[in-house]
């Protein structure tokens, strides 16, 4: 496995429309790791929105019991089911961490989507490795509304 200190650029990234679509339309399950509980911040409104568009949230937090009517884990192992993305509201430092639990997971999660000012390119190139999609540096809820409309 590639060394996850290395870096914040670089590794080939998901950022192609088509490929974006693709990962929102067959997405079911979205685990949130560092969801927050404040209705103003940026990781509780955008799995909000995910939640209220079809997807099954599920929360991962160890300050959190529920959230979303969804009972929080502290780590992403704790899930017990398959996960389609995982949506990373973590600091970059936390990220090769997060990457090495997402490596391993089984079943490996699909993609995995670091939000807005989040980019690791070890990390990715990680992830990349182990044939799992990687967006960084994107939000979830601006590409949805962009790609399959405010209904979608």
């Amino acid at each position: 496995m590639p060394e996850l200190t290395a870096g914040f650029k670089g590794g080939r990234v998901t950022q192609d429309d088509r490929e974006l679509r693709e990962i929102l339309t067959r997405a079911r399950t979205i685990a949130v790791v560092g969801i927050k509980s404040g209705e103003a911040d940026d990781a509780y409104r955008i799995p909000q929105y995910m939640q209220q568009h079809g997807y099954r949230v599920l929360a991962v937090n160890p300050k959190l019991e529920t959230i979303l009517g969804e009972t929080c884990v502290a780590r992403l192992a704790e899930l017990g089911e398959a996960i389609d993305v995982v949506n990373l509201f973590r600091a970059i430092e936390h990220i090769p961490a997060h990457a090495a639990e997402i490596l391993a997971m089984t079943p490996k999660p699909r993609a995995v989507w670091m939000q807005l000012g989040i980019q690791h390119g070890a990390a990715a190139t990680a992830l990349r490795a182990a044939d799992i999609e990687v967006v960084q540096d994107r939000c979830m809820m601006v590409e949805h509304r962009r790609l399959l409309g405010p209904n979608g």
